[in-house]
Formats: C-alpha cells, sequence, structure tokens
C-alpha cells in the first residue's frame, strides 16, 4: 500500500477534543502513528464515547486502516462475504464495529465526502443483509421448508428477495441508520399446492434475517431492520407474494408509498425477480401525466408528521429534529421526491434515487431554478453532516439537536467549530429551508386578496360550477376554492368577460375530473392566464382543452416556447415514444396523445402571435407527415403478423393536396393515396397469405383506421382517398404499374393538377424516388398550355355548380378565393413542369412562361395570403367559415393583428376587393 493513500496525507480537517483527558488517553494507546492521526483519533474520542470505545477496542486492526482506508474497507467486505454462514452474526457484527470506526474517521478528517460515507454505509448494509438473508434461507433448505428448491438455489434465495428503501435503497444511509426493507417472494416459481408452505418458509427466514441484523448482543448489533413500510403491515405477514404486493399498490397505494419506491431498490436474493416487480409497479409510481396533487398529499404528510411527533410550530435549536423539523432533512426530501412524482411519469431522466441526484437531475431539466438545486444542495449536505455527527456521539438512531449547552459545545468540537459559529449556521440553513418549503408546499395562509372585477360577473352561472363533475369530490373543491379569487379576477380582466366567462364555464362544466388539473392551476398560476386567454379567443380550443386537459403538460414540459423542430426530429420522437408500447392499440393511443400535444402547442403559437398563419400551416403539414412517417411502419409491421410482410418492393404513402403542399390549417383532413409495387399474381408468405392486390388493399384500410379510428384519445385525422386514380370507383390502394399507366393514358386535367402538389411522406425510398421521377416526367408531358387551361376552366365552372360559397367570408370557396387560386398555381406549375409544390411557386410558375404578369401574379399572392390568414385562424378558433357575429373581441383581435387592420369593416372591405380583384384576373388568364 502506498503511503500517499494514509489519512495523514489526505485531512483536511480533524475535530477538537471536547474532553481532552478522554482524548489524551485514548491518544496513547496509538504512540507510533504520526502526529495527525494521534489529533484525529484524540479528536474523536474526546468527543464520542461511542468512537472512544471503538477505537480502544480496534486497536490492532485500525492502524493499519488509518494507512489506507479504501483498502480497509474493502478488505472487510471480503471477508465478511467469504465467513462462513454459520458464524454470520459474529462476523457481521465485528465488520459493522471497523465499519462505523474506518468510516467516522474518514468523515471526521475530510478525507471522504459525505457521498462517500453515505455509499460505503449502504455498501455494507446490502452485504449484511445479503449475507444474513442467505444463512436464514440456508437453514429453511436444509429442513426442506421451501418446496421445490434446493442449495443450488441459495444466491437467489429460492425466489425470495429484499427490496431497499429509504435512504439504504439510495445509496445514502446516515451514519447510526435504521434500515427500512420489503421481503417479498416470487410466488410463480411454486405450483398452488405449494404455496403456503413456501410462504411460512419464507416469513420464517425473514424474522431470522432481521433477527440476525438486529439483535444486540455483547458483540452489538449489526442494523436496527424496520420491516413495516410493507403494504398493509398491521394485518400482513413480513414476507409478501409478489403478486399480492402489486395488487394492493394498484387498488390502495398511496402517495406516500408511491414517493417510497422513487428509492427502492432490490438489494439481495432474487435480485432479477426483484426487478421485475419495480417494474411493473412503475404506472403506480409514475404517472403519465403531470402530477401537481402530489403536492398537496407531501404538504397533508408535513402537516401529520409534524402533529404526531409534537414538533413546536417555531425553530428552536435546542433538540430540534434535524430530520423530521422545520427546515430539516426530511423538508428537503419531500421537495425532491414530489418533484419526481410530479415530472417523473413523462421525462424518465428524474427517476433516480438519490437526494442530490434527484435536484441536480430537476435543474438540469429546468424543473426547478438552478440556483434553488445549488442552495438546497448545499443545506442538505450540511444537515447530513450534523446528523451524523449527532449519532457518532453515542452510535444513537437520533436526529435531534442537543438540549444543553454542554452537548452543543460537545458537537461543536466533533465539528471543529466554535458553538457561537454552528447555532448562527444551524439556524440561517434551517430557516432558509423552512421559507423555500413553506413557499412550495403551504396552502394553509391566505392567498394575497384578487383584484376586484372589473364588471358583475353571472352569480347563477358561477353557483352553477361546485356541482360538476370535476368538483365532485371534497379534495377538488378544497383546492377550486382557493383558486376561485384569482380565476374570477382574470375572467373579469379579459376583453369580454362575460363571453369569455360562458367559455370558460364550457370549460370546466366538460372536465371529466377536477384535481389534478386544479392542483396544476395552484402550482402554475401562469396556466391561469393561458386558459383565460384561449377560453376569452378561441371557446371551440377551450371545448377541446376540457376533454383533453392533460395537454396542458405539454406547456410545462420540456421546451414548449422553443424553436420548431421540424418534420424529421418529430417522426424520430414520435417513432422512439411508439417503439417501446409492444402494444399495436396502445401504440396507436400514444400517436394521438402525441400529436394533440404537438397540434396544441402549433395552436397556443400561433393564438399567443408566436408564428403567424403562415408558419402554423407548415407546422401543421410537418406534425401530419411525421405521424405518417412514424406510424405507417407500426401499421405494416402489425399487419405483417397475420399476413406476412408485403410483396415486393412494398408500398409508399403519397400525400396529396394541402399536406402534399406542406401547408395545412388546423382543422384539415388528410389526402392520401397509397402506391405499391409487387407483382400482381403474387401473394403474400405468413400465416394467412393474401393476394397482392387484396393484401395492399386492406393494409391500406389498416393505416386508414389506425388514423381515423376513435380510441381513448380520440381520432388523429379523417383520410379524404378520392385522389387516387378513378376516385371512389378504382381500388383503395394502386399498384405502381397501374398508377404509371393511368396517369399516362387516362389521367384528366385535374388529376394532373393535383401531381403538383404529391409528394410521398412514407414508405421505401427507392419507391418514392421513381414515384417523384414519374410525377416530373408526367408534369413535363401533361402540361400543354390549351389543354390545361380549358381543363381548369371546366373545373371551376363545375366547382362553382356544386357548391357556393358560404357568405362573405367563405375565404375558401368562390371565385378569387383559395380553391382557385390553386388551380390557378396548379396549372402554373403544370404548364411550366414545375417542379415545387406550394402556391406561390406555382405562381410564379405562370409568370415565368408568361402565362401571368408580374403585377397579376402580386395580386393573387397578396388575395391568396388574406385568404389564408383568415381561414386559419377560422379554423383555429372553431369555424370552418369565419362568423364574424360569434368571433368575440378576444378572435377580433388577433385577426386584426396578423391581417394588420384596424377593423373588422376595413378587413372585410380589403376582402372583398382583392376576391374580386383575383377573380378577374382569373377570368381573363383563363380566356386568353
Amino acid at each position: 500500500m502506498t503511503d500517499l493513500m494514509s489519512i495523514a496525507r489526505r485531512m483536511i480537517r480533524c475535530p477538537r477534543a471536547f474532553d481532552p483527558e478522554q482524548g489524551a488517553s485514548t491518544r496513547a494507546k496509538f504512540a507510533g502513528l504520526e502526529a495527525p492521526l494521534l489529533d484525529l483519533i484524540a479528536g474523536a474520542s474526546g468527543c464520542s464515547p461511542y468512537l472512544r470505545g471503538l477505537c480502544q477496542s480496534e486497536a490492532d486492526w485500525l492502524v493499519d486502516a488509518l494507512n489506507a482506508p479504501e483498502e480497509a474497507f474493502e478488505a472487510l467486505l471480503h471477508d465478511a462475504q467469504a465467513a462462513p454462514l454459520d458464524d454470520v452474526a459474529l462476523t457481521l457484527r465485528q465488520a459493522k464495529r471497523r465499519v462505523a470506526l474506518i468510516t467516522a474517521l474518514a468523515d471526521l478528517s475530510g478525507v471522504w465526502s459525505l457521498a462517500d460515507v453515505t455509499a460505503r454505509l449502504s455498501q455494507f448494509a446490502d452485504l449484511a443483509v445479503g449475507q444474513a438473508l442467505k444463512a436464514a434461507i440456508q437453514s429453511e433448505l436444509r429442513r426442506g421448508k421451501i418446496p421445490g428448491q434446493t442449495e443450488d438455489d441459495l444466491d437467489c434465495a429460492g425466489g425470495m428477495v429484499v427490496l431497499a428503501m429509504g435512504k439504504m435503497g439510495a445509496g445514502e444511509l446516515n451514519y447510526s441508520s435504521d434500515i427500512d426493507l420489503i421481503c417479498l417472494f416470487d410466488e410463480t416459481r411454486f405450483d398452488a399446492s405449494d404455496y403456503n408452505t413456501a410462504r411460512t418458509g419464507f416469513v420464517r427466514a425473514t424474522r431470522k434475517m432481521a433477527a440476525t441484523l438486529n439483535d444486540r448482543t455483547a458483540q452489538g448489533y449489526v442494523f436496527r431492520t424496520d420491516l413495516r413500510l410493507r403494504p398493509d403491515p398491521a394485518v400482513t405477514p413480513v414476507c409478501l407474494a409478489m403478486a399480492r404486493a402489486e395488487a394492493y399498490y394498484e387498488s390502495l397505494g398511496r402517495t406516500w408509498e408511491r414517493a417510497a419506491y422513487i428509492k427502492a431498490r432490490a438489494c439481495a436474493g432474487d435480485v432479477r425477480a426483484g426487478e421485475r416487480f419495480l417494474q411493473t409497479l412503475t404506472p403506480f409510481v409514475w404517472r403519465r401525466h403531470l402530477d401537481f396533487a402530489a403536492i398537496e398529499d407531501a404538504h397533508t404528510m408535513r402537516l401529520r408528521i409534524r402533529e404526531h411527533k409534537g414538533l413546536p410550530q417555531q425553530i428552536t435549536l435546542p433538540g430540534h429534529d434535524m430530520k423530521l423539523g422545520r427546515g430539516g432533512i426530511r423538508e428537503i426530501e419531500f421537495f425532491t421526491q414530489t418533484q419526481q412524482l410530479i415530472s417523473g411519469g413523462r421525462d424518465p431522466d428524474l427517476r433516480v434515487r438519490g437526494t442530490v441526484e434527484g435536484m441536480t437531475r430537476l435543474a438540469q431539466k429546468d424543473w426547478i431554478p438552478e440556483d434553488v438545486a445549488r442552495e438546497l444542495t448545499g443545506h442538505y449536505m450540511f444537515h447530513r453532516s450534523v446528523e451524523h455527527r449527532v449519532q457518532m456521539i453515542h452510535d444513537a438512531q437520533t436526529h435531534d439537536l442537543p438540549n444543553s449547552a454542554e452537548g452543543f459545545e460537545r458537537l461543536a468540537a466533533l465539528m471543529d467549530r466554535t458553538s457561537p459559529v454552528l447555532k448562527e449556521e444551524l439556524l440561517d440553513r434551517l430557516s432558509s429551508v423552512h421559507s423555500r418549503m413553506e413557499g412550495f408546499f403551504c396552502h394553509d395562509d391566505p392567498r394575497p386578496v384578487a383584484t376586484a372585477p372589473k364588471e358583475p360577473l353571472d352569480d347563477d352561472l358561477i353557483a352553477r360550477w361546485e356541482s360538476y363533475p370535476a368538483l365532485r369530490s371534497d379534495r377538488a373543491r378544497q383546492i377550486f376554492r382557493r383558486l376561485k379569487p384569482e380565476i374570477l379576477s382574470r375572467l373579469s380582466a379579459s376583453a369580454d368577460s362575460q363571453a369569455t366567462l360562458r367559455a370558460f364555464d364550457g370549460f370546466l362544466a366538460g372536465l371529466p375530473a377536477g384535481v389534478q388539473l386544479l392542483s396544476m392551476f395552484e402550482a402554475r398560476p401562469q396556466l391561469l392566464d393561458l386558459l383565460v386567454d384561449i377560453a376569452g379567443t378561441a371557446p371551440g380550443l377551450a371545448a377541446y382543452l376540457s376533454r383533453n386537459a392533460r395537454v396542458f403538460d405539454a406547456v410545462i414540459a420540456g421546451h414548449f416556447f422553443s424553436d420548431w423542430p421540424g418534420e424529421a426530429a418529430l417522426r424520430d420522437e414520435l417513432a422512439a415514444q411508439l417503439s417501446p408500447q409492444g402494444d399495436y392499440e396502445a401504440e396507436l393511443d400514444r400517436a394521438r396523445a402525441w400529436a394533440k400535444e404537438w397540434h396544441f402547442r402549433v395552436g397556443v403559437h400561433h393564438l399567443r402571435g408566436l408564428i403567424d398563419a403562415d408558419q402554423a400551416g407548415r407546422q401543421y403539414a410537418d406534425l401530419a407527415a411525421a405521424v405518417l412517417g412514424a406510424l405507417w411502419p407500426r401499421v405494416e409491421a402489425q399487419f405483417a403478423v397475420k399476413h406476412g410482410p408485403p410483396p415486393g418492393r412494398g408500398a409508399i404513402v403519397l400525400a396529396m393536396g394541402s399536406l402534399g403542399a406542406g401547408k395545412l390549417n388546423a382543422k384539415s383532413d388528410l389526402d392520401l393515396i397509397v402506391i405499391y409495387d409487387a407483382p400482381g399474381d403474387g401473394s403474400s408468405d405468413g400465416p394467412r397469405p393474401l393476394p397482392t392486390r387484396m393484401y395492399y388493399a386492406r393494409l391500406t384500410q389498416a393505416l386508414i383506421t389506425a388514423l381515423t379510428a376513435p380510441m381513448a384519445e380520440g381520432k388523429l385525422y379523417e383520410v379524404d382517398m378520392r385522389l387516387r386514380p378513378s376516385g371512389n370507383q378504382g381500388p383503395v390502394a394502386t399498384s405502381w404499374a397501374a398508377f404509371q399507366a393511368y396517369q399516362s393514358d387516362e389521367a384528366w386535367v385535374w388529376e394532373h393538377l393535383a401531381l403538383t402538389r404529391a409528394r410521398a411522406v412514407a414508405g421505401p425510398q427507392d419507391l418514392a424516388q421513381d414515384v417523384e421521377a414519374c410525377r416530373l416526367a408526367l408534369l413535363a408531358k401533361k402540361g400543354e398550355a390549351g389543354r390545361v387551361r380549358a381543363g381548369v376552366a371546366e373545373m371551376r365552372a363545375r366547382i362553382a355548380e356544386a357548391k357556393a360559397p358560404d357568405g362573405r367570408w367563405d375565404t375558401k370557396l368562390g371565385a378569387g378565393r383559395m380553391q382557385d387560386i390553386e388551380l390557378i398555381a396548379q396549372a402554373g406549375a403544370l404548364m411550366a413542369a414545375d417542379a415545387r409544390r406550394d402556391v406561390s411557386s406555382g405562381l410564379q410558375a405562370g409568370r415565368a412562361i408568361g402565362w401571368l404578369s408580374a403585377e397579376d401574379t402580386g395580386k393573387l399572392q397578396s388575395a391568396y395570403t388574406l385568404c389564408w390568414i383568415i381561414t386559419q385562424i377560422a379554423r383555429l378558433l372553431g369555424d370552418a367559415t369565419l362568423q364574424v357575429d360569434k368571433l368575440g373581441q378576444g378572435g377580433c383581435a388577433m385577426l386584426l393583428r396578423e391581417t394588420g387592420f384596424d377593423s373588422m369593416d376595413a378587413l372585410q372591405t380589403k376582402l372583398d376587393e382583392v376576391v374580386m380583384t383575383a377573380a378577374q384576373i382569373i377570368d381573363q388568364a383563363l380566356r386568353d
């Protein structure tokens, strides 16, 4: 061993002997050691009767251990594990004394950090539990009391596992800690007839294990052991079947038990079975959605602890409980665990056991401010250090500060401080933590009085609220009553308070439950501002929120207000979320929930002016293309289970219409064509093979179902397949050969116009490239000007005869409106053989071939832009065609803000003008 490993070379602090005489007498036993080590032994022995006794009883071992503490610790673990199981009680007690001694001296000298100390204490606890369990199980196996198991099964304890809970589970045991354990066994190892015998054997083994660790003998004890964290400990045996425990947590588990399982870890016995059990509890511990109700539960637990322990209302240092008292360790742990419970269901990175690591992760993922994490981490580490020194004095499982001046002097000496300095730091840190926690948890004190309403609201409507389903529980009503003044104040301050009140009423009436959402509003009041903004501007969106309130999670989680990620990143994200699901219906529901969150994000960004109508259109299209790109492989894989993989080269999904052009509105359906390439006389190779044509027809129907089926999370999109060859009369999936032949020899002009906006969004790349090459060739071949203009004129006439505009604000149908201008843009692209798909490019292509003048192109573009803005906002606010009389002040303000007009009359006048001008330009272009 190297001299550099010695504690003497690495010491950064040293305790002072509170009782110099006791310190000197112990120091004399180690006369040959270096002065720094002698000072350390004298200081520790002069403050702690417990450490003085250990130094004297373990003097021979300690000399070498001080020269290489890490090696000494590892040797202790090795020797304890190698010792015969028949001697386990004696072996572990000796190891415990030496672990306690070297840990204390390495801690007091600053050679080991707090994290080192707690990790090594936990490491020894793991070994002690494992050895004690093996010894107990070995006894049962030798007597044949665990059916079907032999001593070959000793390493996995015959199917029994011990879960380490609390600080042991997190790897952060304190110096004189008890250990919280839950003992389970895997009932699937045993026949039903052997179940009771096996359970009795495991119960007996658990008691023997606990006695080995817990009983105090002439050689001391190993760990005080607590088995009361198991389900319903008053009536259940000390070792439970995993299935019974799982059933309990699924039906009766409480928030404090969820918090406890954050730190749970399989530490001994059948660790694999234990890990599987913990995995089954993931939905119990980590809720899928943000769980702000956990704040209320944690606050209730805090109050119950204070009441049960009779803790004082104020922080007074003498006798203060550093663990459970105000500003103490448990407060910081509650804060961290509560934040993890709130957010960990959505963010697996937060599912860590350690308190410090938990706060670090929360700060890294922007769930708590970095300065708060840094401050609380500092307080936590100081509190734990004080706790350790309090326990070192007499090896007592206590967390209480001394009650006497002499006791504080002793503690201060062990920490190499003066008593006044220590007291001042303790009071400052405890008060700081207490202030932070009261701000986070406490709802006891009344909130500031909300601003008085600007004008009276409808009292009769408000009086109905507590009869709604969302407020049927006492807990929901309690939270709502705290929020109500703020809600009314915000409603009154909106542009049209009565209309906003009615929209909020519709939102509240539609909520199936309220505790989670109301807790979220209480914890994040800025969400109320967003809700009122939505209710006052977009009642349809508010109604959607009442049915899908969990999308508020997206506002808080992740990077809701960051830049748009783009189609490729969205597709990859959804694909990653679908891959772990396993169950096809679960995948489809997950896709729906995911897409709605992103759809909601686009709407909120548009509503708040963070993006304009054009950007919103591109983002809606990116989202739809990403859904198709990620979902199509899942649909194919599910279909292949019965019918085999796709024959031939497979199939692509071709986006047409607005999706093909990359610009959707908030309520667009999807125009799609499926093209496959496979021999027509072949069939699939699977358990239930299908002829090629039938295979792809049914596969296409499966895609339509995946998108349109109403499930728990609703629908994804409506789908329109009428743009396929021969429309509704043709097959739902088209073969590549038939597609080429039809487009070349039979297709109408309008079908070639539609191709100007076609693009592949899913399927094999090589087939997609072939279809794109065919598209470009067709544009070059089928764009004869006279034919195209005649076809467009005929199509305009048919549309006008079939569908009349729905009033002056219909921006889609009618002469000079969106559909009309889109036809001209597609005609320009077809005649110019321009590969670009958007309206602006099509108009520019028409100009490039001399069909449209520069002035006319600009006027058509201006008309289209204004119609698009109005259409996009109308769809967002809930209408197919803008209903000005129902728009409300918020909706009008949004529309005027984005179009740049001062009044709705001015906007309507401008719309009439540009539409009329566009119609005249189009009429002239088709006559020439």
